[in-house]
């Protein structure tokens, strides 16, 4: 077992900044992979950004290419989303999840709870 809580959500004007977090406790972080995905009110849940779990290997989603970064602490067990120039679509639950196979599709093995991200015009 796998237990991901993710954190760092908030409310933010467009143009701003956010880095979510999310900690993870449970079996050898360092052989999962770590995806981040989101879910809009009313919208279906969608990949952002995944990571090898070496960190040598990133995807994006094209909406937040160019914008967003992710990345890994293997030894602090943590995986970050780095949000800039943030958007008003940006606003939704943000959820970490983790496997040993990277994807970017939704068969990921464990999930966070959510941070809620609100992104104001």
């Amino acid at each position: 077992q796998v237990q991901l809580v993710e954190s760092g959500g908030g409310l933010v004007q467009a143009g701003g900044s956010l880095r979510l977090s999310c900690a993870a406790s449970g079996r050898t972080f360092s052989r999962y992979a770590m995806g981040w995905f989101r879910q809009g009110a009313g919208k279906e849940r969608e990949f952002v950004a995944t990571i090898s779990w070496s960190g040598d290997s990133t995807y994006y989603a094209d909406s937040v290419k160019g914008r967003f970064t992710i990345s890994r602490d293997n030894a602090k067990n943590t995986v970050y989303l780095q949000m800039n120039s943030l958007k008003p679509e940006d606003t939704a639950v943000y959820y970490c999840a983790a496997d040993t196979v990277l994807s970017i599709g939704p068969s990921y093995d464990y999930w966070g709870q959510g941070t809620q991200v609100t992104v104001s015009s």
